[in-house]
């Protein structure tokens, strides 16, 4: 049985203390670290491609301040994020 769940992920916190050229960069790491923190994963963190190109779509200066992420979590602890 796989779990799903939909996350309001807030970047801006923590994007805004790093230099405006690699905001977006930071934003990804930021995305990364509140699904290990949520869904404990016992096997990697992937990122979908959309949802990868969603915070890169107005450069890497400005990312958008917080995203809406559908996140599942497969028996085998894998945990993947979509672009909800």
């Amino acid at each position: 049985m796989q779990e799903e769940r939909y996350y309001v992920v807030p970047l801006a916190r923590k994007f805004q203390r790093v230099p405006r050229w690699k905001r977006s960069k930071k934003a990804i790491i930021v995305l990364r670290e509140f699904l290990t923190r949520h869904m404990k994963p016992e096997g990697e963190v992937y990122i979908s491609q959309e949802l990868n190109e969603r915070v890169w779509e107005n450069g890497i200066k400005n990312p958008p301040r917080k995203i809406r992420v559908r996140v599942t979590k497969s028996v085998d602890g894998v945990v993947r994020a979509y672009l909800a």
